[in-house]
């Protein structure tokens, strides 16, 4: 068995015996360091054109000290698994900064090596508790299932095949530098993370190796669905054919009211069920103000009540806030997988069942 294979297969165990802890913001991270624009360009971008302050993608590649600092301190704080700083590293995403393939290419290879190195580091010091790396796999700013003019249906300003290839560059990158699994996050459109899922299991066909896959939705406002107008359970529906390690949703809302649409996933979800929500909602600075306490007190509850399989934290969510959170679930047992009557289920915007 490979040291990959070993790495899944006790990711796997650690799920059965206990809740497992994600890591927090990292954009809320970067922004407490107060970092300039020669911090985002470094030598390699320095004459580059445009902005690059925001990008914080491409810190992987030019301030890989603070991104490994933040692993650290993720991984210090009792965070099992850590995402890779790549959450919108791809070619559609990285157009906004004029960066290209080769510079997507090098940002997710060297933010999975980060992520590795981190991991491998915490595992040695605390080989009780092995730590694991998620390839984060962010949204697009560009849409499958919804117009790009409001005054006509049909147009699109991307195609499907053009974001299974940006995908697809992603996936190979991170596969090939040490993730132990995919996190395909923050969905708002279903038809863009289809792409992704596609991409996935394609490069697997090509030999690949083979990942756990964990899909995470986000539900817009308190309508209860996602941006692209589907419901959890629709939502649910139409991503189960990948067969994820883990169907969960993140960002967007606060764990108050994220709370009913964990508790529909927990009902209806045959594999792990995974929450990390934003540290409240935004005061009118945009700013996070939900201390530590609060988020982990409710997330604890959901802990106690046999909710959720993955806990973690979104917007504004700091090394603090997965502290207590990791606290707090401390010693619940795990949800149970459910187990639901074979039926078929389909999906629109809402859920059909054909018993």
């Amino acid at each position: 068995m490979s040291d990959r294979q070993q790495r899944i297969a006790a990711l796997k165990d650690a799920a059965k015996k206990r809740i497992l802890i994600l890591d927090g913001a990292w954009g809320a991270m970067f922004q407490r360091k107060g970092l300039e624009e020669a911090d985002y360009r470094g030598d390699r971008f320095k004459d580059h054109p445009g902005q690059m302050k925001g990008n914080n993608d491409i810190l992987c590649l030019t301030r890989p000290d603070i991104v490994s600092e933040l692993y650290d301190a993720f991984f210090g704080a009792g965070a099992d698994i850590s995402e890779t700083n790549t959450f919108s590293a791809t070619t559609i995403a990285q157009a906004d900064y004029e960066l290209g393939a080769e510079d997507v290419i090098a940002i997710n290879s060297e933010g999975a090596r980060l992520a590795r190195e981190a991991a491998d580091a915490w595992t040695e010091k605390e080989p009780q508790k092995p730590r694991f790396v998620a390839g984060s796999i962010g949204p697009l700013n560009k849409m499958l299932s919804m117009s790009s003019d409001v005054n006509d249906p049909g147009a699109r300003s991307v195609t499907f095949d053009e974001v299974y290839e940006a995908y697809r560059m992603q996936v190979k990158a991170l596969n090939e530098n040490g993730v132990d699994l995919y996190l395909i996050e923050t969905i708002t459109d279903t038809l863009n993370c289809k792409a992704a899922v596609k991409a996935i299991q394609d490069l697997e066909a090509e030999g690949m190796d083979r990942l756990p896959i964990w899909i995470s939705g986000t539900i817009t406002d308190k309508s209860g669905r996602t941006l692209s107008g589907q419901t959890v359970e629709a939502f649910w529906n139409s991503v189960r054919h990948a067969k994820p390690f883990a169907i969960g949703l993140n960002c967007a809302l606060g764990a108050d009211l994220m709370r009913p649409h964990i508790a529909t996933l927990a009902r209806i979800a045959d594999t792990l069920v995974a929450a990390y929500p934003n540290a409240g909602l935004p005061n009118a600075f945009g700013e996070y103000d939900e201390q530590p306490e609060t988020t982990a007190g409710m997330l604890g509850e959901w802990a106690e009540s046999g909710l959720v399989n993955i806990l973690g934290g979104c917007c504004g969510t700091t090394p603090e806030h997965i502290a207590a959170i990791a606290r707090a679930a401390e010693g619940a047992a795990p949800r149970e997988i459910s187990e639901r009557p074979r039926a078929m289920r389909l999906s629109g915007l809402e859920p059909f069942e054909i018993a």
